[in-house]
């Protein structure tokens, strides 16, 4: 979803930004602009990038500051991208993606519904005619950043476990161009209701690495400390290349769609 959408739809809802004052993000006039220093880099060891991201949470009385600082080199996590991914085939996240934080409240919150994430096609201003292929063109991996303990009332993501591989069947005919989210999603994904449910549960720093493919959805709060957690994105360095061995993932498309491997 790009700005300018967002920009129409809170428009057209009459919604403006809450936010801490001063707006730090833009830069004041005569203040010189720094180019980006990590164009090309390659980060290749920890402690050699840092990063931080800020959100602020309006509350009855001023704002909550969430802050997250992460080294952008973490070996145990790397070597699992490139177990999972392939060495070499994915792009070091640029940051933590979004924060979709949950208070503790019994109502639903209307996201809580089954769905696969899409992987591209999103320059479309209609996000159900975002697409994703059968070669997972633009996602490596859904990843679930935890920031806060979850335990099981908590409102942990729900997780169809097996399911990625009903996915990729249903997105072979559709070839390269891929489905939308709303022919995906046209049957309710019924086609996965009977796989065994499973919870991001975990302490904070719990990391989930996940089949780009899997059918998952959120949940009500019904425990009594918000949540936090990050979902930024894994992206795949380049396009599905057959000539390279095929990676866990790919492996796992394959199997599922009776493909040589």
């Amino acid at each position: 979803m790009n700005e300018k959408r967002v920009r129409r739809l809170m428009r057209l809802m009459g919604l403006m930004p809450i936010y801490q004052k001063p707006n730090t993000s833009k830069p004041a006039k005569g203040h010189k602009t720094y180019p980006y220093l990590l164009r090309g880099l390659r980060v290749e060891r920890p402690n050699q990038v840092w990063c931080v991201d800020i959100t602020y949470l309006p509350m009855r009385r001023g704002f909550l500051y969430l802050v997250a600082i992460m080294d952008w080199h973490t070996p145990r996590l790397h070597a699992a991208y490139d177990t999972l991914v392939g060495e070499g085939r994915w792009l070091p996240p640029q940051g933590l993606g979004t924060f979709p934080i949950r208070f503790p409240s019994r109502e639903s919150a209307g996201d809580d519904g089954w769905h696969v994430d899409m992987s591209f096609g999103t320059e479309n201003p209609d996000f159900m005619e975002w697409r994703a292929n059968v070669m997972s063109s633009d996602r490596a991996l859904l990843m679930l950043f935890l920031f806060s303990d979850v335990g099981s009332g908590g409102a942990p993501t729900r997780i169809r476990k097996g399911s990625h591989a009903t996915i990729a069947r249903e997105l072979l005919p559709h070839g390269k161009a891929g489905a939308t989210l709303k022919q995906l999603s046209a049957g309710g994904y019924t086609s996965t209701q009977d796989c065994e449910i499973a919870l991001a549960t975990g302490e904070a720093g719990t990391v989930y690495l996940c089949h780009p493919f899997v059918v998952h959805a959120a949940q009500s709060h019904c425990g009594t400390e918000p949540r936090f957690m990050a979902q930024p994105p894994l992206l795949p360095r380049t396009e599905f290349d057959p000539k390279q061995p095929p990676s866990a993932v790919q492996v796992a498309i394959r199997r599922a769609c009776n493909l040589a491997i």
